[in-house]
């Protein structure tokens, strides 16, 4: 399998809420399908949590640029 991507996992995540969603699986196929789900949501997860500790706002503070971590409650103008 080629390397997992954050954009591939929430579509196989998605398309395995879809699958449980209708309802047509086994008891054992729709366990089957929940752990993998749980490993996918940890993975994303992950993803997340590495991005968000990446992300840092570049401002202009007497004519000298800073950083400073993100603020999640900023919201975009």
């Amino acid at each position: 399998m080629a390397k997992k991507t954050f954009e591939s996992a929430l579509s196989r995540l998605e398309s395995i809420t879809d699958e449980l969603e209708e309802g047509e699986l086994s008891l054992e196929k729709s366990l089957k399908k929940f752990d993998e789900g749980i490993t996918l949501v940890e993975f994303c997860n992950h993803k997340l949590e590495e991005a968000k500790s990446k992300v840092d706002l570049l401002l202009k503070k007497d004519g000298r640029l800073t950083t400073e971590p993100f603020d999640e409650t900023t919201s975009s103008e």
